[in-house]
């Protein structure tokens, strides 16, 4: 013990003592349930699909079942989906949900019109459709590479490289890349490459848009010199910088307005010639529909179900397994019976709920942003997490899970759950205006705009602040940049070279 001395006392430097101390203290305790059930509120019904297949191989009294199935077994009333006790569990997991799978959000505005197609179910073949059956862009290109090629290796590869085509129909990916990803040489990929950058449509294969003007202007005998410098400078083309292009290419004017023509009249996206081939990057986990006039018109919001698993207990092959495990008088067994029962319940339960939570939410997004979809971007008003999860009593970290990653198909275009939340600008009247409908309103602005007499920035300013919408110069050219067009400056010589 070490003392020192303070005022003529002596003091300890070290005491020790033990203390009874009560104290009362919150702690959020993540049960494994509870962690399951946020991780399958995160999936998409992609994503969903391959974490059921994993719990069909851990459950044996699991069982996948289509749209029909699941209809005609519930009538029949032999599937049981869920019991009390994980009903309770689950309710603390997630925000108890709407009991109806279906919702009638906004109907306020029933009689107004929307753009674009409102009808989802598939539109029905008409006679000439059914006479002629078109090839895709993939069967188009796998009929060449059968004539092409010979050997079955290198038909294995060029196949998976048309699968690696973009929408476009290039093929962005280096070839070392590729020849690691395949496991051949340099040497082999490139060949393979260069040969199947010969197939029809010209063009296709391509790695950017460079290359594919190229293989198309090589193919007319039109690749000379000064065209090769033209395609190398395409920036300085969209820019319109004529007198740079001049000087480059060593030719004079009307030569260069004959090279514009003939690069104008080649086709930039190979594969849109088979426009009815469409590669979709996104599955819409939810579908909204227009409601008819006469069942009080409206929004209804719906599942995809071509794309949401369906799973039911399999209670036939419960009772077998049960009896047996009875019979043997086996603890272990009896054990793993009860839990897998209780684990299957708890499953299709949780996915029950998750089903309705993500409808919940789904419908007060489209309650918020109806004018949106009756009339368009312009009218996309501002709107946060918070606001969504006040008006439906959840927190906004359960919105943010079942906003993420999830599209929803709707009249105007598919659409991911977060775009429908934006920031906003309040003008000095208190109204608050969306940073995209703004972003709208500006390039509809520009693209009015007299060519001989094209706006400022400035001027854009003065025009919102003339229809209310309080906003910077700065801000304007924010936007503006962020939709890449060019400034007023830009744009007028722009305009005067297409002239």
């Amino acid at each position: 013990m070490i003392f020192a001395l303070s005022r003529g006392k002596i003091c300890a430097m070290n005491e020790f003592s033990q203390k009874l101390d009560l104290r009362q203290s919150q702690q959020l305790v993540m049960t494994p349930q509870l962690q399951q059930a946020i991780k399958l509120l995160q999936l998409n019904n992609v994503e969903l699909e391959e974490y059921i297949e994993e719990e069909l191989e851990k459950n044996p009294l699991l069982e996948k079942v289509d749209s029909q199935d699941s209809v005609q077994q519930g009538e029949e009333g032999g599937v049981n989906t869920s019991s009390d006790e994980q009903k309770d569990d689950l309710d603390n997991a997630f925000e108890s949900a709407y009991e109806s799978k279906d919702f009638d959000a906004g109907s306020s505005s029933a009689d107004m019109g929307s753009g674009g197609d409102v009808k989802f179910d598939s539109m029905e073949e008409s006679f000439e459709s059914r006479m002629v059956s078109e090839d895709t862009l993939r069967e188009h290109l796998t009929a060449q590479l059968n004539v092409a090629f010979a050997d079955d290796r290198d038909r294995m590869i060029g196949a998976f490289l048309i699968d690696r085509l973009d929408e476009s129909g290039y093929l962005r990916d280096d070839a070392p890349d590729l020849a690691e990803r395949f496991g051949c040489s340099l040497g082999k990929m490139e060949e393979l490459l260069s040969r199947m950058k010969q197939f029809d449509p010209t063009g296709v294969f391509a790695r950017d848009l460079s290359e594919c003007l190229q293989l198309q202007l090589e193919e007319r005998g039109q690749f000379d010199d000064p065209m090769r410098i033209l395609v190398d400078n395409l920036q300085m083309l969209a820019d319109h910088d004529f007198e740079k292009l001049l000087n480059l290419c060593g030719v004079n004017e009307t030569y260069l307005r004959d090279m514009i023509e003939e690069v104008k009249a080649l086709n930039p996206k190979p594969a849109s010639l088979f426009d009815h081939f469409v590669v979709q990057t996104a599955v819409p986990d939810v579908l909204m529909k227009k409601m008819p006039k006469n069942m009080g018109g409206g929004w209804r919001v719906e599942l995809n179900s071509d794309t949401l698993p369906k799973v039911l207990i399999n209670q036939e092959y419960f009772c077998q397994i049960s009896e047996d495990a009875a019979r043997s008088k086996n603890k272990k067994d009896r054990e793993y019976v009860t839990s897998k029962m209780a684990s299957a319940n708890w499953l299709v339960r949780a996915l029950d709920q998750r089903a309705q939570t993500i409808l919940k939410v789904a419908s007060e997004i489209v309650e918020q942003q109806d004018a949106f979809f009756n009339y368009g971007i312009e009218f996309l008003k501002p709107l946060t997490l918070k606001d969504v999860a006040d008006e439906i009593e959840m927190h906004e970290s359960t919105v943010s899970r079942v906003t993420t990653n999830k599209y929803i198909g709707t009249p105007r275009g598919l659409f991911e759950l977060k775009f429908f939340f934006t920031t906003g600008l309040v003008s000095k009247s208190g109204v608050s205006h969306s940073a995209e409908s703004i972003k709208a309103r500006i390039k509809t602005l520009i693209d009015e705009e007299n060519p001989k007499k094209v706006i400022s920035d400035d001027k854009i300013v003065e025009i919102l602040r003339g229809e209310g919408i309080d906003i910077a110069r700065r801000t304007v050219a924010k936007y503006r940049e962020a939709m890449h067009i060019g400034s007023s400056v830009q744009r007028r010589k722009q305009k005067k070279n297409l002239a």
